[in-house]
């Protein structure tokens, strides 16, 4: 265990699992039940991108749990006027289109300029309290640098249902990915379990045993000069880093990303400038493009997409204008 603000922890023997998460944690921290609880409740624990609220929580086989340890005197969010790209709103929740470079929500040294401070502005104290102090309607989450649509919900009842969509996995989320290199075959799944990294705590690994079973769909939209490709990818499931860690493992490694980067990405076959434009790329190329859920009040289907960002979107035409 590793004495840092963020500690992670799996379950891998069939002794810890079925465990009270509550249990489960404070079996392995050096932290009273009740200060386990109550970071639980205020949404400092999460798996898989994803928030477990639930101290009575099941552990099974194979989870990760990462457990964000709060700063002594940490200040609560404020409210500040930042511009969203609200694709959809109701009384019970919001989608946005997230921009690269935004935070989702404070924590790790980050504490303004977060979605949860832009959102704390525009909803004006309606958003759920599931996610506690510090992550207020939060859902799910995305990465900083990756663009796209993010759910964020208004109230409990919304934040439940939602939440258990995630955990169903029959939420619809469709990402358009730029890699290099050219997927073998074109179109096809990946799968396997993905787990902590046993080499590097920061990144997530297809692991022989333990971690968690990941499926993407992909299929290759375009490929370019046989050096780079675009890629719509369709979770069946929602791991963290899954995207990143899948087409890594096939050796098509997303433009941009500096966690897990291809080493010898400068050899491509381009045009000098054009090379220098992709690998200076300063974000993962990765947008979460589309996003359907049933509403958790209404029960209607709902679908939101958001177009290509206009850096990705200006990348991918000037690929196209100068080798074609």
């Amino acid at each position: 265990m590793e004495k840092e603000n963020n500690i992670f922890l799996s379950v891998l023997e069939s002794l810890s699992e079925g465990l009270r998460l509550d249990k489960f944690l404070s079996s392995n921290l050096d932290l009273s039940r009740t200060q386990i609880q109550r970071l639980i409740k205020n949404g400092y624990v999460t798996s898989d991108e994803r928030e477990i609220v639930d101290c009575a929580y099941k552990t099974k086989l194979g989870d990760v749990f990462e457990i964000q340890i709060p700063e002594p005197c940490e200040a609560e969010p404020k409210p500040q006027n930042i511009a969203l790209d609200i694709v959809y709103e109701d009384d019970d929740l919001m989608v946005v289109n997230k921009p690269s470079g935004m935070v989702v929500h404070p924590g790790a040294g980050v504490y303004d300029n977060t979605l949860v401070n832009a959102v704390l502005f525009h909803a004006k104290g309606q958003l759920s309290g599931i996610g506690g102090v510090k992550r207020p309607g939060i859902v799910h989450r995305i990465d900083k640098e990756t663009s796209g649509l993010i759910v964020v919900a208004k109230n409990d009842c919304a934040h439940q249902g939602l939440s258990e969509q995630f955990e169903k996995h029959s939420i619809n989320r469709t990402y358009y990915a730029l890699v290099y290199g050219v997927p073998s075959p074109l179109n096809g799944t990946i799968e396997g379990n993905i787990g902590r990294s046993k080499f590097d705590r920061k990144k997530m690994a297809l692991v022989s045993s333990g971690g968690k079973h990941a499926i993407t769909h992909y299929q290759t939209l375009e490929v370019f000069s046989n050096a780079l490709s675009l890629i719509k990818c369709n979770l069946e499931t929602g791991r963290t880093h899954q995207i990143r860690v899948h087409l890594s493992s096939i050796g098509c490694h997303l433009v941009g990303d500096k966690l897990y980067v291809a080493p010898k990405k400068t050899a491509l076959n381009l045009d000098a400038d054009l090379k220098k434009a992709v690998n200076n790329f300063d974000r993962q190329a990765l947008h979460a493009a589309t996003l359907g859920f049933v509403h958790p009040k209404t029960g209607a289907h709902l679908f939101f997409e958001a177009p290509l960002p206009q850096d990705l979107a200006d990348l991918i035409q000037k690929l196209h204008n100068l080798l074609y």
